[in-house]
């Protein structure tokens, strides 16, 4: 690679890396898996940086780089087999000091379907278009209205769930 590419390049990981983690803590609620993400997706604009830079702006690429990275982990054997509703012996800095969401939002959220939480996530979230959302999705507006509703009535019923729980505790 060029070292103007390389400059480049540099430069728009330093200034998307930390929206880009946002946006994948969003989608898989956990920092460390997040950060994974994140540098998968870097690695893989690094590969093919030169030809994106000459095609423009490269933010809706990332997300759908984004996406792909966590869809592909989602797949993974490892992923089915583990749960992670056990109890954590020290006590994490509250999630809401670095991205504005409660935990019982992270807790509705992680009840929502994968394709739904990513329409939700990109939709209100990452403040994005319907059009850029399937854009990112690689699929129509429609797609990305009717699984955005469908997400966010998943997401109501979760909550309603969640806060009948914690009430009843």
């Amino acid at each position: 690679m060029r070292p103007a590419d390389e400059a480049d390049f540099r430069e728009f990981a330093g200034a998307r890396a930390l929206p880009l983690r946002r946006t994948a803590y969003f989608l898989c609620a956990d920092w460390h898996l997040a950060e994974d993400l994140v540098q998968a997706t870097l690695i893989k604009m690094y590969a093919v940086w030169p030809k994106l830079a000459r095609s423009g702006p490269v933010d809706n690429y990332a997300r759908k780089v984004l996406l792909r990275c966590w869809l592909d982990e989602q797949r993974r054997p490892w992923r089915r087999r583990e749960r992670r509703d056990g109890v954590v012996p020290e006590q994490p800095v509250p999630a809401v000091l670095y991205t504005g969401m409660t935990d019982l939002l992270r807790q509705a959220l992680a009840e929502v379907p994968v394709k739904q939480r990513a329409a939700i996530v990109l939709r209100y979230c990452a403040d994005l278009s319907v059009a850029e959302v399937a854009a990112v999705l690689g699929c129509s507006e429609g797609t990305v209205k009717s699984q955005t509703a469908r997400g966010l009535e998943t997401l109501r019923d979760a909550v309603a769930k969640l806060e009948l729980v914690g009430r009843n505790s």
